[in-house]
């Protein structure tokens, strides 16, 4: 299935985009741009600004300052019909009086496209979502899952240069959730010319689909790269609470390491004053339990059976620490004392308090914080 001409030079860009709703900044200054065949997942909590960033780009909503591209064009003044895009959302949107193959033809009677044209591109859309055999249903004779493949090769018939996803999945139970982001990652390898701005909170969807990930927060732009630079080397508490999961423990930084609970433990401290405040990161699965580097002794106050993990919650001088563990023979019981380990190369040190939420400012002059480059 190609896309229409000059898909090759599409893509998204913000340039310092702000929305707002009767004075109430919903979307501060962003700027973003979405390469061409790129996958952006703009990840972040309700109220973040991630759907209205999206709906920017629909143009459902109309920037107070600021402009939005597509490829080299200027759509910020156009209206939807006319910025050759596709959108699915979560609640699917499908006439309920038309078939699967009407629904999909929708897109393209509205362009008054030749019948042969339509017949042809809907045959397409619905053979690529493996939807072909329902063409003459109804959407009420469809399942949840089935719904959303017709919402999405109803967006794809019309060969959008972009394709805006708005929690596409949010409605389906887990089983049909992974089950269409592998269809969607499918979708993406035959489609690479076609730029998608996928909007979700789960970090899940955004890690598994994403080329890159645009993290939101409080209506700006907290962070952007590839889901393993967010992962692996998150700028703020913020992201890494936000992309994964993370323990994030106060430390002071030392001369050499860092000093958490009066315990010393080594971690890189390159780009840190010595005295000044900090947060140590680490992720849960890379806590190991016993003896090990970087032991910290607490109590066990939680541990939760997760079928191929156990995942214990340890109380260590008035903090928690999460440790996700392969399925444990032997678990240890409430109460018991347990020595947690983590390697020096599986911390990462972050200015403190620069991601919480909340915090007016998120500057990092006050932290004794060097340049991170």
């Amino acid at each position: 299935m190609s896309t229409s001409p000059g898909a090759a030079s599409a893509g998204i860009r913000f340039d310092s985009v702000t929305v707002a709703y009767d004075g109430n900044v919903v979307l501060d200054a962003l700027d973003l741009t979405v390469g061409p065949g790129e996958v952006m997942a703009l990840l972040g909590p309700s109220g973040s600004g991630k759907t209205t960033a999206l709906r920017a780009v629909a143009g459902f909503v109309r920037p107070v300052s600021g402009r939005v591209f597509l490829g080299d064009r200027d759509v910020t003044d156009l209206p939807p019909h006319r910025r050759g895009i596709g959108m699915v959302v979560q609640s699917y949107a499908l006439f309920p009086h038309l078939r699967v193959e009407d629904n999909v033809a929708f897109g393209l009677k509205a362009r008054k496209a030749g019948k042969a044209r339509i017949r042809e591109r809907v045959g397409e859309a619905l053979e690529m979502t493996g939807m072909a055999g329902y063409a003459r249903r109804h959407p009420r004779e469809l399942s949840g899952g089935q719904q959303q493949r017709v919402a999405i090769a109803r967006a794809l018939a019309v060969r959008p240069d972009v394709l805006l996803l708005d929690e596409p999945l949010s409605a389906l139970d887990a089983q049909l959730r992974s089950g269409m982001l592998a269809e969607l990652a499918r979708l993406h390898r035959e489609l690479p010319d076609v730029s998608m701005l996928y909007v979700t909170h789960d970090q899940v969807e955004a890690l598994t689909l994403a080329d890159r990930i645009a993290v939101m927060d409080q209506a700006r732009l907290q962070a952007c790269g590839t889901p393993k630079e967010l992962y692996r080397a998150p700028a703020d508490e913020f992201t890494a609470s936000f992309v994964g999961g993370a323990n994030l423990l106060p430390v002071t930084v030392g001369t050499e390491g860092a000093d958490f609970a009066g315990t010393r433990v080594d971690v890189d401290t390159a780009g840190a004053v010595p005295g000044a405040r900090a947060t140590l990161c680490v992720r849960p699965h890379l806590v190991g339990i016993g003896d090990g580097p970087n032991r910290l002794t607490g109590t066990l106050s939680e541990i939760q059976w997760r079928g191929a993990t156990h995942r214990l919650h340890v109380d260590v001088a008035g903090h928690r620490i999460m440790a996700d563990l392969r399925e444990l023979r032997d678990p240890p019981v409430h109460g018991a004392t347990v020595t947690l380990h983590f390697a020096a190369g599986d911390a990462v040190l972050l200015p403190a308090g620069v991601g919480d939420r909340g915090q007016g400012d998120r500057g990092q002059g006050d932290h004794g914080w060097g340049d991170r480059g």
